[in-house]
């Protein structure tokens, strides 16, 4: 993202619709709406993003999370605090207008790189670790 600019447009009103579990950004001449999920999955973070292009990581197993409170940042930008313990993601306007205006491209993307990767949506749940074979018998 180049950052703020003049041109950078800037919501007018952010609501959030906890039953559908999605943020709606209205802007002057658009109104989108973003799940959760979504938002979590493309979170600006360092730690999601990485520093360079290469170092980010896949967001799996996102789909129940929640936005539990946003805390502004600024005039320029909004944290959500998400359910999974998340908060170091923070969403520059130009950053917001960028994923409501490609939100269907980058979906399809991301859903791409799930199924490419075998990883899913959905959180593991109750999933043990594979026990090793024992070393004189390999079984166990």
């Amino acid at each position: 993202m180049a950052g703020l600019s003049s041109e950078t447009p800037i919501p007018l009103e952010i609501r959030q619709h906890d039953k559908s579990r999605t943020l709606e950004f209205v802007f002057e001449d658009a109104s989108y709406e973003l799940s959760h999920e979504f938002l979590r999955v493309f979170t600006p973070s360092a730690e999601a993003r990485g520093h360079t292009p290469g170092q980010e990581v896949l967001q799996t197993g996102k789909r129940d999370v929640k936005i539990e409170s946003i805390e502004p940042v600024g005039n320029y930008a909004i944290r959500p605090l998400f359910s999974d313990g998340h908060r170091s993601g923070i969403y520059s306007w130009d950053i917001v207008h960028f994923l409501c205006v490609n939100a269907d491209a980058l979906w399809q993307t991301y859903l791409s790189r799930l199924a490419s990767q075998g990883a899913s949506r959905d959180p593991e749940i109750g999933v043990a670790p594979l026990k090793k074979p024992c070393g004189r018998c390999g079984g166990h």
